[in-house]
């Protein structure tokens, strides 16, 4: 669980155009974190549990979606405030 921020890390074996999303549990896009290359090794991406327009989020589950054009990964997120 996590409030009201949270880091996501991750590793990457080499350099890789990343996308980094924030879902809902309903499956809808709640932000986008990244979207850039970026070098091979280890990530962290802060995340203030705010929407891309700037709101703060409602207690519940959340999901990042990691994906490169040869990997992804979900990872579920709880944000209780």
């Amino acid at each position: 669980p996590f409030n009201p921020t949270t880091t996501i890390r991750f590793e990457l074996p080499k350099a890789a155009k990343v996308y980094l999303v924030i879902y809902d549990i309903l499956g809808r896009e709640v932000t986008r974190l990244k979207q850039e290359q970026l070098g091979a090794g280890y990530h962290q991406v802060l995340w203030n549990s705010r929407d891309r327009a700037g709101r703060d989020l409602a207690s519940g589950i959340y999901f990042a979606r990691l994906v490169t054009p040869e990997y992804s990964k979900t990872m579920k997120m709880l944000l209780l405030k």
